[in-house]
């Protein structure tokens, strides 16, 4: 029976959580919001309007939402051709697709950003598909993203893994039923992943792979 490692990509593969940080903060301080970037971090791996409506409430002028999206994909668009792969990203990923995994993408970013993303893990060989913010209504902690992705990979939950970074990871996971493995190297400390429902934490992918027998990809 086939088994499926859906891992989230910004801050999981690829080290970019603090680039959009300070891409978000900036696109809120040229629109008059003063927002402090350690509320920002926290939002990291929410969609574009969750994410706004996560620093800036209800009462916000939600007329401004899409500005604020495009202010920050313009942005963090000018990095679109050195976003750095954290360390045996690309490897982590080709060993699993070895092991017969099937390996699927799930994330927030779609378009230009995900092709960047992509050539930064350089792994498209191992990587069966991509559950990405175009394919969904709903971003996490939603289960949407990673109910999609199992559905790509015609794989239940219970055969599979979700790997991410963030708090909005581990809530959409354990929301889809799958097992959920955190890494540190997004920022977020390993408390708030275990609460948030990480059964097991790793630094990086590195760190991962190191560790493969031992985990629950083993």
């Amino acid at each position: 029976m086939q088994r499926a490692a859906v891992f989230d990509v910004d801050g999981t593969l690829v080290d970019t959580n603090h680039l959009h940080v300070t891409t978000w903060w900036e696109a809120l301080r040229q629109a008059g919001h003063r927002v402090p970037m350690h509320a920002v971090h926290r939002a990291i791996g929410l969609g574009s309007d969750d994410l706004v409506a996560h620093l800036l409430g209800d009462d916000r002028d939600k007329d401004q939402d899409d500005e604020l999206g495009a202010a920050h994909k313009a942005l963090y668009g000018q990095y679109f051709d050195r976003l750095p792969a954290l360390q045996d990203a690309g490897r982590l990923l080709r060993r699993l697709d070895q092991d017969g995994w099937r390996v699927v993408l799930a994330t927030s970013a779609g378009g230009a950003e995900l092709s960047a993303l992509r050539r930064a893990i350089d792994a498209d060989d191992a990587i069966m598909a991509t559950a990405s913010a175009d394919d969904v209504e709903e971003g996490k902690p939603s289960p949407e993203p990673v109910e999609h992705a199992l559905e790509l990979a015609g794989v239940p939950a219970e055969r599979a893994v979700f790997v991410g970074d963030t708090v909005w990871d581990m809530r959409a996971g354990s929301r889809a039923g799958v097992r959920c493995v955190g890494v540190l190297c997004g920022g977020i400390p390993r408390t708030d992943l275990v609460e948030a429902g990480a059964q097991a934490i790793y630094d990086d992918p590195a760190h991962l792979l190191a560790s493969l027998a031992d985990s629950p990809l083993a």
